[in-house]
């Protein structure tokens, strides 16, 4: 009898194998776990549902790893060295040197759990368990996770190989990519057939579910019909791309992408008019700044009502492990945190004032005094110079008192003479000054703000979103934009904006679509999008490859002026801000086209040699 092999979440279910067989009064005869045979896990309704359960470990921790895909757009970067990081922003990868992979889009990583999803497909479907309820409910979340896979794949190297049966030792394992429209059809096809499956089923949360399954086909649509992906029109965007001698791997080579536009407006559409889920969405007019602050930080931390903006989740519980301590992350290294993926001033200047108007350095107001009077998404996501946040540790109190942010230098006269104080959130800090951001920011986003709750030791168990509601919303508005529909689209999106306090949008024509896209960078700030949209819009050289920029702050004491101990007060200080470009030694970005795509491994091309590369990596 053969022994099950490659199913990688099994470490994590025997555990409950375990319960579930010892419920049997002949224990001692049970068969050794490590040694179950195929057959009898797909005959055992527990141990069935073990293994699907163990198929959901391809989601590793959402996104809130110690390194996130951030740092690889113009919402951040990452303060450390040697990560590999730098490999991509830099466009030196290559076929030996990918640069920093992510378990949650890496080839093999995938392919192992899509290997377990069409076990799980295979078996399930033989009819051994006569439980015809939980065999549709497990097919379905098999048909999602496997598409959602699959969609992994797809968004990071173009078309793969399509395999959608369980291969064997014996199987020919030279299998050539599959087209771009090809593995779009059949993602769909799975989406479809998993909301066939679990339409009208109550899952637990964190397990896939009828919107979800909708969410994703809207989302694999919305990719599908974006410029990157239609060949007409990246390749006159691309002499890299155009040159390419295998385009149907990366886009479509014929139909018409205004068809494809429709068909995503769709099935967003349906998705929305499916959906029980959201927050707030229902407003007629903008809530106050304070309101808005508050809205959006509830839906981060899934709290207070704001978990209903999410459609699909990953999950912590207070033990260790990755995405339970993103505070410690990220956190400021005052608080002896490691301040990872710092934000840049790239994103915070596009955050709007609180009237809705555009930020602009050019303006003296704006520029002698950045954080007043911007928008409250900007307020609930960055840690600023002069922002208040958390009880320093017990090491650090006497230092700061006030518990506010420090990213400057500054005067203090305290002792009789004029001295220079280093914020003690910088890198020339007196605590682990290696920690500092390199850009004068941290993130607040996803970080547990309880004062008593302590980054540097505490768990947190703030879920990550793989779908909200409202990108469903922005989806539907660029969707009714490629379509024409501007008055609708206005709508929706108003929706979003009322929610934060923002007022209604008067922009129309390539205007609006700007608003949009502001809009959708500054709303799903962190949560991997940015990555994935400035490539399908094809605007990924003048923003994902311009300088990473940051902020240098000085302030200097006003005449009389009187401070020992520093905090951060206008009446006592004149402040400047100049951004400045971060260290090109650190990291130095530039763009390249074959970064759109990225390469696929040399070990991968030299175990199937029917693979053809990404288009760049000759």
């Amino acid at each position: 009898m053969k022994i099950i092999n490659a199913i990688k979440g099994w470490r994590v279910v025997l555990p409950l194998a375990i319960v579930t067989l010892g419920c049997n009064d002949d224990f001692t005869s049970i068969t050794p776990l490590s040694e179950v045979s195929e057959q009898s896990v797909w005959s055992d309704a527990g141990l069935a549902e073990a293994t699907v359960t163990g198929a959901y470990n391809g989601l590793g921790a959402g996104g809130l790893d110690e390194q996130m895909l951030a740092s690889l757009t113009d919402e951040a970067i990452f303060t450390h060295t040697g990560r590999s990081i730098n490999t991509i922003n830099e466009s030196r990868t290559n076929s030996a040197d990918p640069g920093w992979v992510n378990n949650t889009w890496d080839w093999n990583n995938m392919y192992g759990y899509i290997r377990d999803t069409n076990l799980a497909i295979t078996n399930l479907s033989t009819g051994q368990i006569e439980d015809n309820d939980l065999v549709n409910r497990l097919l379905g979340e098999s048909y999602f996770l496997r598409a959602y896979y699959y969609h992994q794949l797809l968004r990071f190297y173009g078309g793969v190989p399509l395999i959608d049966e369980p291969l064997q030792l014996d199987s020919d394992y030279d299998i050539p990519r599959n087209s771009f429209e090809e593995c779009v059809n059949f993602i769909v096809a799975d989406c479809e057939r998993a909301f066939d499956l679990l339409d009208g089923r109550e899952m637990e949360s964190g397990r896939a579910n009828p919107t979800v399954a909708l969410a994703l086909k809207a989302r694999i649509l919305l990719y599908a019909a974006s410029d990157l992906h239609d060949y007409s029109t990246a390749s006159a965007n691309s002499s890299l791309l155009s040159g390419y001698s295998n385009p149907e791997l990366i886009a479509y080579t014929s139909g018409d992408q205004q068809q494809r536009w429709i068909q995503a407006r769709d099935a967003v559409k349906e998705a929305l008019d499916y959906s029980t889920t959201g927050y707030k969405l229902d407003l007629t007019s903008p809530v106050s700044l304070e309101e808005g602050q508050q809205n959006y930080t509830d839906i981060y931390l899934a709290s207070n009502g704001g978990e209903n903006d999410i459609i699909w989740e990953r999950q912590y519980v207070e033990i260790s492990g990755p995405g339970r301590q993103i505070g410690l992350f990220n956190g400021p290294n005052g608080y002896h945190n490691w301040a990872g993926n710092a934000p840049l001033q790239n994103l915070v200047d596009d955050y709007a004032m609180s009237d809705g108007s555009e930020f602009d350095w050019d303006n003296p107001d704006h520029a002698s005094a950045p954080y007043e009077n911007r928008e409250a998404r900007f307020y609930a996501t960055i840690l600023y110079d002069g922002a208040d946040w958390k009880p320093r540790p017990s090491d650090v109190t006497e230092r700061d008192p006030a518990d506010q942010i420090q990213t400057g230098q500054y005067e203090i006269n305290g002792s009789g003479s004029v001295e220079t104080h280093f914020g003690l959130d910088t890198r020339q800090s007196p605590v682990e000054d290696w920690n500092g951001t390199r850009t004068g920011y941290y993130t607040k986003k996803f970080i547990n703000p309880d004062p008593a709750f302590v980054d540097q030791t505490d768990f947190q168990t703030i879920p990550w979103p793989f779908f909200r509601e409202t990108e469903l919303v922005l989806n539907y508005v660029e969707t009714l934009l490629e379509t024409g529909d501007e008055a609708e689209a206005t709508n929706w999106l108003n929706k979003i904006r009322f929610r934060v306090g923002l007022p209604a949008i008067t922009a129309t024509g390539d205007e609006l679509v700007d608003v949009y896209r502001n809009e959708r960078r500054v709303e799903l700030a962190y949560e991997e999008h940015r990555y994935h949209d400035a490539r399908r819009w094809m605007i990924a050289e003048s923003t994902l490859g311009a300088p990473a920029v940051g902020i240098q702050i000085t302030g200097e004491l006003k005449p009389g002026a009187t401070v020992s101990i520093y905090k951060y007060d206008p009446a006592n200080y004149d402040y400047s801000y100049v951004p400045t470009t971060v260290d090109p030694g650190f990291e130095n970005r530039l763009w390249l086209d074959k970064t759109y795509y990225v390469p696929i491994r040399i070990a991968e091309l030299n175990a199937n040699t029917a693979l053809i590369q990404n288009p760049g990596y000759d």
